[in-house]
């Protein structure tokens, strides 16, 4: 199971990766910060970006807090960040 570290900016404009700050993935996000639905909408995003299905992908820690970690499973660590344009 991969991780990856995300820093997240819930009620923007935009559903959107934004990209990377140092090894922390920037993703903007329309959803608000309630309710869990920033968390779904980060979720999703990636998996769009990863093509890989929805249910691989959790919010592993941060939930409440910009700052995540999220797992991918089927996934490595350096498999995710190729995959999202980063070696």
């Amino acid at each position: 199971m991969g991780r990856l570290k995300v820093k997240v900016t819930p009620g923007s404009r935009q559903t959107r990766v934004t990209g990377w700050m140092e090894d922390c993935l920037k993703v903007q996000v329309q959803a608000p910060p309630e309710k869990g639905k920033a968390n779904q909408a980060v979720a999703a995003l990636l998996a769009r970006e990863l093509g890989c299905a929805r249910a691989d992908v959790r919010v592993a820690a941060g939930e409440t807090a910009r700052l995540k970690t999220v797992e991918v499973s089927g996934w490595s660590d350096a498999a995710l960040r190729d995959a999202i344009g980063r070696s």
